[in-house]
């Protein structure tokens, strides 16, 4: 099996993207939010940590950019009902300590606002990795997230908010702001990008 990949990005589609490894182009799966950072990457030099999923009709590469959410990856194939597709839309809902962080605090209700995940499968995914995480930490774009972020990306994301929405929007906030103004601007900002 393969454990990792290093060459030099050569494209980015919707998916996936092509790694070329001394003159061998690999597809590599990925999320929305390590595509999104690989893309700026074309015609970069690149280490991917690879998870290779074998089956009948074919041999698919994951990839990952660090090895946290490669082992976060792996933890949700674990879960009844979750193949790796599914766990890559998943992790494409939102910054995967994001998830993790609702997995710990029970909060179903978030993780079926995921792609592809309903309340069944949230409960499912809570049961089965709760306490178990291998945590990822927040990549450290901006201010450090506190708990009152948190707090406020919980409620926007529980009011029907795109993960993504709220993810930006946060990132904007001042660290010393109140759940209350937080959650108001949100809302006077938000507005509008709703499902």
């Amino acid at each position: 099996m393969i454990g990792f990949l290093e060459g030099t990005i050569f494209d980015v589609s919707v998916d996936h993207f092509i790694l070329n490894v001394n003159g061998v182009g690999y597809d590599v799966l990925a999320s929305a939010q390590t595509l999104a950072d690989v893309h700026v990457m074309i015609g970069q030099n690149l280490k991917v940590w690879i998870h290779s999923h074998v089956r009948e009709d074919a041999f698919q590469l994951f990839g990952f950019l660090t090895k946290p959410e490669k082992e976060f990856f792996l933890q949700l194939l674990k879960v009844n009902g979750v193949g790796p597709k599914m766990a890559l839309s998943i992790m494409s809902g939102a910054r995967v300590s994001q998830i993790q962080d609702w997995i710990e605090n029970s909060d179903a209700k978030a993780l079926s606002s995921l792609p592809k995940v309903g309340k069944k499968t949230a409960e499912q995914i809570i049961l089965s990795l709760q306490g178990k995480l291998v945590r990822v930490e927040s990549k450290s774009k901006g201010p450090k997230l506190t708990e009152t972020h948190r707090q406020i990306s919980s409620a926007l994301v529980n009011l029907g908010f795109k993960n993504q929405n709220v993810d930006q929007y946060i990132l904007s906030l001042d660290s010393a702001i109140t759940l209350e103004d937080g959650v108001r601007q949100g809302l006077q900002k938000l507005t509008g990008q709703k499902l």
